[in-house]
């Protein structure tokens, strides 16, 4: 059986990042490989200089009230340290058990300043993606998420995010040779295609993140229910760049309109509810009544689990990332759900997902045709072209 490896930022923290990877290793399965996700030790942080000049930039792109905001936050963090490491430790432990569980990874680990010999004898593939595995803020210019280290006819991208719309200048010259060297070269949204086009020339298909690949069933089948849970319907928030006092209020005011407990994922001072892991994130999803999230994740998992929800743009942050879940929108004809499209109590829970499956169907034989031709193999394996088929005879509650 041949074998790929899997690139992509190993992080024990994010629900999307521990959801795709699972997701493109199923994928990945599914096409008759042996799969593994690579441990990557990332080059070390930029200097204290650079940290602080990154920090400045982006708080002069903040409004007035959310620098308050993070100062209050961090004062929070000092007075509740010993009480934040307790549970930043045990939130790590949960995440690395479902990783355990569903992952497998290798048992050795690469770096910029160490690749083993055997690395490229022991694949006969290499994958980057999907998740933000090109964004010069997290790789911090390294090369490894571009596979340099191996043959071309090897490499390929799997739905690869940059997570900005523009790449800065001191890295532009590095983007461009690695991308150019890319044999098979996608991406997860518009605007990572239009970097590519604009560094390379190259067209590069933009491809559904590997999470939608999967079937609503596939993802039930590796999801937990929280046990925290009451009888009362509730809407659910995760936010990662935290929660703006005027979404707040939004939030607050459509959970009293439709008798709706608020449960917050992702926030550290809600100590139950930080504990939440992966697996725990899909139930919540496919139970909540409304998921308002700034998270391109949390719309996927709406949009496969058919919750109504509300996306709303990020605050805080010096670049748009909202370009995400615009591609993702626009692909499935969802943008009446933005938070300012949002503009009567009637739309808030009135969803129709009746169109989605189609279009489903459409982008994951789309990215399965990207992936057999990269391969080189002529048929998937049934199994998951089955799940597709069933997934499109499933009957659409809207």
């Amino acid at each position: 059986m041949k074998k790929i490896a899997v690139f992509t930022l190993n992080g024990y923290f994010n629900y999307g990042n521990r959801l795709q990877n699972y997701a493109a290793q199923e994928v990945l399965k599914s096409l008759g490989f042996k799969v593994e996700t690579v441990i990557v030790k990332n080059k070390p942080l930029p200097s204290t200089t650079s940290l602080t000049v990154i920090r400045i930039n982006n708080i002069r792109n903040m409004h007035f009230k959310e620098v308050v905001k993070r100062i209050l936050y961090k004062f929070w963090s000092m007075v509740n340290k010993n009480k934040s490491r307790v549970l930043e430790n045990k939130r790590t432990e949960i995440f690395k058990k479902f990783t355990v569980d569903n992952i497998i990874e290798t048992k050795f680990s690469i770096s910029d300043d160490y690749i083993p010999d055997e690395l490229i004898s022991n694949y006969d593939y290499f994958i980057t993606g999907s998740d933000q595995v090109w964004n010069p803020s997290f790789n911090y210019g390294s090369s490894i998420y571009f596979l340099t280290f191996a043959p071309k006819c090897k490499r390929i991208a799997f739905s690869p995010s940059f997570g900005v719309s523009e790449i800065p200048l001191e890295h532009q010259e590095n983007y461009q040779k690695w991308l150019s060297e890319m044999r098979n070269l996608s991406a997860r949204e518009d605007a990572g295609a239009k970097i590519i086009k604009k560094l390379t020339g190259k067209d590069a298909l933009v491809l559904v993140d590997p999470t939608m690949m999967l079937t609503k069933e596939k993802w039930l089948s590796v999801s937990n229910k929280a046990t925290n849970l009451t009888d009362k319907k509730f809407l659910l928030t995760y936010f990662l760049g935290g929660i703006p006092d005027e979404y707040k209020e939004k939030i607050k005011k459509i959970a009293k309109d439709n008798n709706l407990r608020i449960v917050n994922l992702g926030d550290i001072k809600d100590f139950e509810m930080y504990q939440t892991g992966p697996a725990e994130f899909i139930g919540y999803s496919n139970s909540a009544s409304l998921f308002c999230t700034d998270s391109f994740h949390g719309v996927v998992f709406s949009i496969l689990m058919e919750t109504p929800f509300i996306a709303f743009e990020r605050r805080g942050i010096a670049e748009s990332m909202f370009s995400r879940i615009e591609t993702l929108l626009r692909k499935f004809k969802l943008e009446s759900r933005k938070v300012n499209n949002i503009t009567s109590d009637n739309q808030v829970l009135d969803v129709d997902f009746s169109h989605i499956p189609p279009i489903l169907e459409a982008e994951r034989n789309k990215t399965l045709d990207y992936l057999k031709n990269a391969l080189n193999i002529k048929d998937a394996n049934p199994n998951l072209d089955q799940e597709v088929k069933n997934e499109k005879r499933r009957p659409t509650i809207s």
